[in-house]
């Protein structure tokens, strides 16, 4: 059972929501452990001073920010305490704003907003004007010590709120080496390139997506922990060969539709 990470309150105006906050992501993650190859010992890390080699205890470690080479701002965990934004347990709305005005690189983290006891009433009367207006509330909170710009927006039955990263913490296009220069398609590789676009075009399923690399690293294990032997496969070998653009989007085109075709039969059958 899923269990809070985090309680507060949704505040505009001269209303405020209480809620409770939890985790709308699981993520899946392989971690393995190093081992001496030798006999499997388990290799452990420790810190060590790069100067003399020596182990440095926990408690001998200072923070220090590197303004140059071998020069170092030492900054006390008293100092960033004065510093850390106060923790009001308040998700402020600065503003309500259109969805598709923003850009998908600016969300991070995503969470389920909860309504709290008592305060159904008021967190539905959001809900149904968010869903009501297609708005998305833009608000700030204070998350492990940490200050968020964050969205809001409805989620079937539920609030969601996503974390989001500030402007300055976009990479400008600008910074970027090598961009493109605008390239106007052929009108008869354009008409091809949508027609593939369509073919290949379907409502959004997400549970349609696996992470096929994850499930095939789970079966390695649990195979070589069963103790059969596995045999690695050869890497593909790369052809290097330049394919022309407009044959290779009628081949992908002529392909789709041939795989589709077995589906289209079965279908007009189911009518017939």
């Amino acid at each position: 059972m899923a269990r809070p990470i985090w309680s507060g309150a949704i505040s505009f105006g001269l209303v405020n929501i209480p809620i409770k906050l939890y985790n709308a992501v699981r993520r899946k993650a392989i971690r393995f452990n190093q081992l001496r190859a030798s006999d499997g010992c388990r290799i452990r890390l420790k810190r060590v001073c790069e100067t003399d080699g020596q182990a440095v205890a926990d408690d001998e470690i200072i923070k220090g920010y590197q303004i140059s080479p071998d020069r170092y701002v030492v900054v006390t965990p008293e100092e960033l305490a004065a510093l850390n934004p106060k923790a009001n347990r308040s998700i402020d709305i600065d503003d309500f704003v259109q969805l598709n005005e923003i850009d998908p690189l600016f969300f991070e983290q995503s969470y389920y907003l909860i309504p709290d006891k008592g305060a159904a009433k008021a967190y539905g009367l959001l809900l149904a004007a968010l869903q009501e207006s297609g708005k998305v509330a833009i608000a700030r909170m204070v998350l492990r010590n940490k200050q968020y710009l964050c969205a809001i927006r409805p989620a079937g039955k539920v609030l969601s709120l996503t974390t989001m990263l500030f402007a300055d913490e976009i990479v400008s296009l600008e910074e970027i080496e090598g961009l493109p220069e605008p390239v106007q398609p052929e009108k008869r590789e354009l008409t091809v390139a949508l027609q593939l676009i369509e073919s290949l075009s379907a409502k959004f399923d997400p549970n349609k997506y696996r992470d096929e690399y994850y499930e095939q690293v789970m079966q390695l294990i649990e195979r070589k922990a069963a103790g059969q032997e596995v045999i690695a496969q050869p890497a593909a070998a790369d052809t290097g060969k330049v394919v022309d653009l407009m044959s290779a989007l009628e081949a992908s085109l002529a392909a789709i539709k041939k795989k589709q075709q077995p589906a289209k039969r079965q279908r007009k059958k189911a009518h017939a």
